[in-house]
């Protein structure tokens, strides 16, 4: 069993808003050359890799692209 608690690791308090800055955030995390991307591309080609020991290649590869970085 598990207590979900849906509060931030660290406070945030926001002074200013910059849209410039936000764009390029998100089109890291979903654009077409982001994480996001880059974790599922990985992903779907294993499906198509005649070797075993690629397929597990392309899949750990894959799942730490969706890794939170730190």
């Amino acid at each position: 069993m598990f207590v979900y608690e849906k509060k931030l690791q660290y406070p945030v308090k926001i002074k200013n808003t910059n849209p410039k800055l936000a764009a390029v955030i998100i089109s890291q995390y979903g654009g077409p050359d982001g994480e996001l991307g880059a974790s599922l591309r990985y992903l779907s080609q294993r499906y198509s890799m005649p070797w075993a020991e690629l397929k597990g290649l392309l899949t750990d590869i894959g799942t730490e692209e969706l890794a939170p970085r730190k």
